[in-house]
């Protein structure tokens, strides 16, 4: 479970290693850019229900720690569909990504998703 420090908060958010690393290049491009953009998630079992909303703005201090010391695998078609909610007026939202079935899978039809927290 990896872990995003934002400004001053002293509530850390947790998110899953492999989303925090997709959801690490969109947000480091759009503040590269001096771009401000809102991220919104669900909240995950064990948290109260509901869901957040932050403000991203590159003058604030953000910070990611991933539990994983070796860097995830990226999928291009995660990133795309983050980037593009980031261009979104509603911001960005964690997606699920969508995994293909590896070609010695054939016999599996059935779509795989990721359930993003």
């Amino acid at each position: 479970m990896g872990t995003i420090y934002y400004g001053g908060s002293a509530t850390p958010i947790h998110i899953e290693d492999r989303a925090l690393a997709h959801l690490k290049v969109v947000i480091a491009t759009k503040l590269r850019r001096s771009e401000s953009f809102t991220v919104s998630w669900q909240h995950p079992e064990g948290e109260p229900r509901g869901r957040s909303t932050i403000w991203l703005h590159p003058s604030i201090p953000i910070r990611f720690v991933f539990d994983d010391p070796e860097p995830a695998e990226l999928s291009r078609e995660w990133i795309e569909d983050l980037a593009q909610s980031a261009n979104s007026s509603g911001g960005i939202s964690l997606v699920a990504e969508h995994i293909e079935p590896a070609p010695d899978d054939a016999a599996d039809d059935a779509p795989q998703t990721v359930t993003v927290n």
